[in-house]
């Protein structure tokens, strides 16, 4: 990081001896200025992390906060464009929780078999069209979460619950999504969404949820806290 400061540093001398030399530009202020802030921009970039190893301000490009609601609400028209099909067939389920967040539902009956972690090779063209739309959508950080209903035991339910949340991130990831953009993480049968006294409400918790959460510049570090 020190290395970096100093070329960074460096290349700012080099640019105001640069500007500085020519006297009779009108405009050499102005361009002195503008060359220093590309440069500060550099180091800021590169001087604020956040927990997850990500930079922050310039090299990520977070978005500003006027910006946030209408690049969620873009992302989620597209999503329900590419997801249309599976939508009318209840197998995926888009919700926004508020203006900076969205919801997947991925039901579990249409991606996975009954006590497994492998993706059905009849979704995965679905959860290719998601992750295709997610890896646009760049300025998001990406929190998959498995689910399952209350059969078996506790610590089975967690293991199989993050297996799927892995089997999920691992799709995207080879399908094009950055992985540091990405968390998982497991809830067994501890967040149900329905009964589990019925073969229909078992159904419906057994599922894997994605949560899309924007990069807001100036609070980047929000993003990557798990929205559940």
């Amino acid at each position: 990081m020190k290395a970096l400061n100093v070329s960074l540093i460096a290349a700012t001398a080099t640019l105001l001896l640069v500007t500085g030399c020519a006297t009779d530009d009108p405009n050499r202020r102005a361009k002195t200025g503008a060359a220093i802030g590309v440069v500060a921009g550099g180091v800021i970039g590169h001087q604020i992390n956040d927990k997850n190893g990500r930079y922050a301000g310039a090299v990520v490009g977070a978005l500003t906060g006027a910006a946030v609601g209408n690049y969620m609400d873009k992302q989620q028209r597209q999503l329900e464009q590419s997801l249309a099909e599976e939508l009318q067939n209840n197998q995926i389920k888009v919700t926004r929780i508020d203006d900076e967040t969205l919801k997947l539902e991925v039901r579990s009956e249409a991606s996975f078999d009954i006590n497994s972690a492998r993706v059905n090779d009849d979704f995965r063209g679905s959860l290719k069209s998601l992750a295709k739309v997610i890896g646009e959508y760049d300025k998001t950080a990406v929190h998959v979460i498995g689910h399952t209903d209350s059969t078996g035991s506790d610590s089975y339910n967690q293991s199989l619950s993050e297996k799927r949340a892995t089997s999920v991130t691992r799709y995207f990831s080879a399908n094009g999504v950055e992985r540091s953009r990405m968390r998982f993480s497991g809830r067994g049968e501890s967040m149900p969404i329905d009964a589990n006294t019925t073969s229909s409400g078992r159904s419906h918790n057994r599922r894997v949820e994605v949560f899309l959460k924007p990069i807001v510049e100036g609070r980047e570090d929000d993003a990557y806290i798990s929205p559940v």
